[in-house]
């Protein structure tokens, strides 16, 4: 489904006539950050906290815009609105703005270009179900990946290996410790507990990672937050991936080259779905239905 509305500026226009100029900053540098949150049942899932890592990322980046959280939450709010997205993502980006090329920048400051879409999107129940082959890939990304850039090429290239070896995500190790996925954060079980890399410049601070540690500490599951390595990853017990639209994915299978550089594809565990791992799905499903039974209540 091609989306009808898309917001420029603050204020929803038709999609054919959403257009940048061809120096925008987010078109030629990916100088900017984005955001991507989820829609059920009609409303806008978790979508404070993607407001204020969006401030965050343009903080960082030195890219001036007042009253970020309100903004991006009005501004997600019209297009659910406009484009009436029962399961869905919006979809929003600001860049740095329109100036003359230059890398610095730019003098006097270019006001930002702030734009989005909302498209349906159904809920991924059966690779949630069943599982997922993943290839593990050197993680050739920038340094702050904690800042939701524009500029995803290493996210795209290793994203596109993995399809070509018909893989849903490509998992990432940086000197033989493991970060995240391409698009997404990754956890491993050993001996029932739950591990994931720290939330430092190495990994984006995700929000479904920062329901599942909460939700883990609820529910009294031993979790901790600490570096692993490739070898301890692949003889997990269990592995699964999580992310705004993948919520929680299980690892079945982990394809890599070994030292001969032969392909080969290694199960977790069992390589099936493990137990912790269901019981953490179980979890965030009534945690997502909670809520999804709050909007119906509502409405």
């Amino acid at each position: 489904m091609t989306a009808h509305w898309a917001l420029y500026q603050d204020t929803l226009v038709p999609r054919q006539d959403a257009k940048t100029d061809i120096e925008d900053r987010g078109y030629q540098f990916g100088d900017g950050a984005y955001e991507v949150i989820r829609v059920y049942s009609g409303k806008l899932f978790l979508a404070e906290a993607h407001a204020k890592r969006m401030d965050r990322s343009l903080r960082e980046l030195r890219i001036p815009f007042p009253d970020c959280v309100e903004r991006v939450l009005k501004g997600a709010q019209l297009l659910v609105e406009a484009e009436g997205i029962v399961d869905g993502i919006v979809y929003l980006q600001i860049s740095r703005g329109v100036a003359p090329r230059v890398h610095q920048f730019p003098s006097p400051e270019a006001i930002p270009v702030f734009s989005g879409t909302a498209s349906p999107l159904p809920r991924p129940f059966n690779l949630i179900e069943q599982g997922i082959r993943t290839l593990l890939l050197p993680d050739i990304r920038w340094l702050r990946n904690d800042i939701k850039s524009l500029n995803l090429l290493g996210a795209v290239l290793t994203k596109q290996h993995a399809k070509e070896r018909d893989c849903y995500e490509a998992i990432l190790e940086r000197d033989g410790i493991m970060t995240e996925g391409s698009s997404s954060n990754l956890f491993m079980v050993t001996k029932g507990e739950l591990i994931t890399h720290p939330a430092n410049n190495l990994i984006l601070h995700g929000i479904t990672r920062q329901e599942i540690l909460r939700l883990a500490s609820e529910t009294k599951l031993p979790c901790r937050e600490k570096t692993y390595t490739v070898d301890e990853l692949l003889g997990a017990d269990e592995a699964f991936i999580c992310g705004t639209t993948t919520e929680i994915m299980p690892i079945t299978t982990i394809g890599f080259f070994d030292s001969q550089n032969k392909y080969v594809e290694q199960p977790i565990g069992s390589g099936l779905p493990g137990p912790v791992t269901r019981t953490l799905q179980n979890t965030f499903s009534r945690f997502v239905e909670d809520f999804i039974a709050g909007v119906r209540n509502k409405s």
